[in-house]
C-alpha cells in the first residue's frame, strides 16, 4: 500500500469531498481517466494525487485501486473587503489537505474480526428470551375519565340577538 498526500491545496473541503467519494474504491487508470474530464478543480488536484501515490508504490495504474481518498479541511486564508462606515469584513478562503492510499487490486486490508468468548454469547441468548413487562396504565386517562365534559355552548343565540336588535332599531327609524 502507498499513500500521497498534498497539503495546504486552494479548494473547498466540501466540494473536494464529492469528487473524492467518486473515485474511492475505483481503479487507479480508471479514476485518473474519469477524473480528466471533469469540469472541476477538485478533480485535476486528486488526479494527481492519484498518480503520485501510484508512483510512490512503484506500481502500474492497472494493477492497483484507490482504497482511501480523504479531504480534510487546512487552515483557512484571511482577507478583508472594505464596508460601508469604513468598516471592514473578513473573508475566509478555505484550504484543504488531500490524502490517497492506493492498493494492488488482489489484496483487501480488512481488520480481523475478534470472536466473542461463548460464555457471553450465552448470557445475550438469556436476556433476549426474558419477556417484555407492560407499561403501566397513564395517569392522564384516568383523570380525564371521572370528569363529565361539559356541553359546548351556543354561539349561534348571540348573533340572532344582534339581528333582532338591527331589525329593532330599522323600525323605529321607519
Amino acid at each position: 500500500m502507498s499513500r500521497a498526500l498534498i497539503k495546504h491545496v486552494r479548494v473547498s473541503p466540501t466540494k473536494a469531498r464529492l469528487i473524492a467519494q467518486e473515485v474511492q474504491g475505483m481503479n487507479a487508470e480508471l479514476a485518473i481517466a474519469s477524473l480528466e474530464f471533469m469540469a472541476n478543480k477538485a478533480a485535476g488536484i486528486i488526479s494527481k494525487a492519484i498518480a503520485s501515490a501510484v508512483a510512490n508504490g512503484d506500481f502500474e495504474p492497472q494493477e492497483v485501486e484507490i482504497t482511501s481518498c480523504r479531504v480534510d479541511r487546512a487552515s483557512y486564508i484571511k482577507r478583508w473587503t472594505p464596508r460601508a462606515r469604513g468598516t471592514a469584513t473578513r473573508i475566509l478562503k478555505p484550504t484543504s489537505h488531500i490524502l490517497v492510499e492506493v492498493a494492488p487490486a488482489g489484496k483487501e486490508e480488512a481488520a480481523p474480526k475478534k470472536a466473542a468468548p461463548k460464555a457471553k454469547v450465552e448470557e445475550a441468548v438469556e436476556v433476549k428470551k426474558a419477556p417484555a413487562k407492560k407499561a403501566p396504565a397513564k395517569k392522564a386517562e384516568s383523570a380525564t375519565e371521572e370528569k363529565p365534559k361539559k356541553a359546548p355552548a351556543k354561539k349561534a343565540a348571540p348573533k340572532a340577538k344582534k339581528a333582532d336588535e338591527a331589525t329593532k332599531s330599522d323600525e323605529k327609524d321607519a
